[in-house]
């Protein structure tokens, strides 16, 4: 159990691969109507992260998917995905940037506490890309 509501997190259910469905658009937009760019993660890269992914660079956002955030039930699937969303228009990095990208200057307030969520290198995600 994730315990996601402790963090004010709504899970949408959902039939479809993407996750751009209107009670979540409406939400986005109530909590931040100027977004420009979304990090997306998940699983089912060739599925729901690409759905996804193609739907929010059609509405003009920015998308940034770290590569290891984001899984296939096959590692060829996963590589073949995310090859066609670069191609797309989509950003591909890793956890660690987009982590330290939220806090660039080590004079930050919060590096220290970000810094600490990437001491321990992620595992190898297997892409060889």
């Amino acid at each position: 159990e994730l315990e996601i509501a402790k963090y004010n997190i709504v899970a949408h259910p959902k039939s479809c691969f993407t996750m751009i469905i209107p009670e979540l658009l409406d939400q986005m937009k109530a909590a931040q109507p100027e977004t420009k760019s979304v990090i997306l993660c998940g699983i089912e890269t060739q599925a729901c992260i690409t759905a996804t992914t193609l739907d929010l660079l059609e509405m003009g956002l920015d998308v940034h998917i770290p590569m290891d955030c984001v899984s296939s039930r096959s590692n060829f699937d996963r590589k073949v995905a995310l090859e066609r969303l670069k191609q797309s228009g989509a950003f591909l990095t890793s956890c660690e940037a987009i982590i330290l990208g939220m806090a660039p200057d080590a004079k930050h307030p919060k590096f220290k506490g970000i810094q600490k969520l990437v001491m321990e290198p992620s595992l190898d995600t297997g892409l060889n890309l």
